[in-house]
């Protein structure tokens, strides 16, 4: 029998509630490695309400430090029906026989990658296929730029993209602007696309805050925390910290390893501030630091959303971010809960920190405010959100409606005034 037999003979009997009543979720993703989207899985899986939902996880790969933190009962890999060998032609019918066995009603994307994977396998389930939730948690035109630098390449990467999405039953993006360019380029002409943030576990993160560094500071200091890639900009924080007079008393700690460390040392020295900006490495408690900072700041060219910046702004650390594309300007209130400045613009972001850092009343009162605002992020707050989008989309509760969109802030930036998320 052909893998594709065998995924048809799996998906004979309709898609069912499991018993009691719950709706089931299976939540789709490459693998536990680590990051934002895994994390996210993780504690969907552990804090959605079980009275309602039994949340199941599925894995492209078995791998993964966050596999201890799951139940091994509730996950299945794409692995352990294909044998040693992995049969990547075939993997579409391997994954419509494991979503077949698990029998969702919902089922949840995680990933472009993992996205183009699930749309033949739901094809192959034809009226059998469970209720499709595509998630995007990251620019999609930086996704797209990624795979390749060819103008043609990334239109025909947007459009056979732009096709498997019009197939999904919903779409959630983790902030509203994200949302917004996801049903623009899904050109349906109807809003389809719900913005849930991404969830922090605010009580862990405050516990862990209160610990003493592992490497103690020097001196005062401004931090950052993210992988060492161009993404993060911090070429850009580099040069607004060399620029200002203000953080002249104070070191710059980058929180992260990545592939630009040598370069960002190099121009660190280059700019006569190498000796003040610290690359301590991946940090296994980052909130540590983040507590004890003057001012965290997120120097970003992109994001989806900041996960950062919601742990920064529960640690009660002052907030600045660049204003963009997609989160960060929606996660801080200017000059309420937090602090926004133009991207790409080292002048901006060292006017930015030399306001902050010479202001002690209005940092503290960001800081406030911001720890306030997170509350908006916490694990309960999101799990609940994704509960009633679940039960909604899987039709197990009609008088429940899908999650209210999140509150947008970012009225003026730098004095400045904002249309639809932009700089003016």
């Amino acid at each position: 029998m052909s893998p594709y037999d065998a995924a048809a003979a799996a998906v004979t009997s309709p898609v069912q509630a499991t018993a009691g009543g719950r709706a089931r979720v299976m939540l789709l993703l490459g693998s536990l490695d680590g990051g934002g989207a895994e994390r996210v899985a993780v504690n969907l899986m552990n804090r959605c309400d079980d009275r309602a939902l039994d949340v199941r996880l599925g894995l492209l790969r078995r791998a993964g430090p966050y596999l201890d933190e799951v139940d091994p009962e509730r996950v299945t890999a794409l692995a352990d029906h294909q044998g040693r060998r992995a049969d990547w032609m075939g993997a579409p019918a391997h994954l419509a026989r494991m979503i077949g066995e698990v029998r969702p009603d919902v089922l949840m994307t995680f990933g472009m990658g993992v996205d183009a994977l699930t749309w033949p396998a739901l094809k192959l389930m034809r009226r059998h296929r469970p209720r499709w939730i595509c998630r995007q948690d990251s620019n999609p035109d930086a996704e797209i730029a990624n795979l390749t630098t060819q103008p043609v390449g990334r239109s025909v990467v947007a459009g056979a993209m732009r096709h498997i999405h019009r197939s999904a039953d919903g779409f959630v993006a983790v902030a509203r602007d994200l949302a917004a360019k996801v049903d623009r380029q899904a050109g349906s002409g109807a809003r389809r696309a719900q913005a849930i943030y991404n969830p922090i576990d605010i009580a862990t993160i405050q516990t862990l805050a209160a610990d003493r560094l592992a490497q103690p500071a020097e001196r005062p200091f401004i931090v950052t925390a993210g992988r060492l890639v161009r993404q993060k900009g911090y070429d850009i924080l580099i040069e607004a910290f060399a620029r200002s007079g203000a953080a002249r008393d104070l070191d710059l700690v980058i929180l992260g390893q990545g592939p630009l460390e040598g370069a960002l040392r190099t121009q660190a020295t280059a700019l006569g501030v190498g000796d003040r900006v610290k690359f301590p490495g991946f940090q296994i408690n980052p909130w540590a630091w983040f507590a004890q900072a003057r001012l965290f700041v997120l120097s970003s060219r992109w994001e989806g959303f900041g996960n950062v910046v919601a742990e920064a702004l529960a640690c009660g650390v002052p907030t600045l971010v660049t204003d963009c594309d997609f989160g960060p300007r929606e996660q801080v209130e200017h000059t309420v809960s937090g602090w926004i400045t133009r991207t790409e613009d080292p002048g901006a972001m060292a006017a930015a920190l030399d306001t902050l850092l010479t202001h002690d009343v209005l940092r503290a009162a960001l800081g406030v405010r911001g720890r306030g605002r997170a509350e908006a992020f916490d694990i309960d707050v999101i799990a609940r959100e994704y509960t009633r989008l679940f039960l909604h989309v899987a039709g197990q509760r009609e008088t429940v409606d899908a999650p209210a969109s999140l509150p947008f802030c970012g009225e003026g930036r730098d004095g400045v005034a904002v249309r639809g998320g932009a700089l003016y």
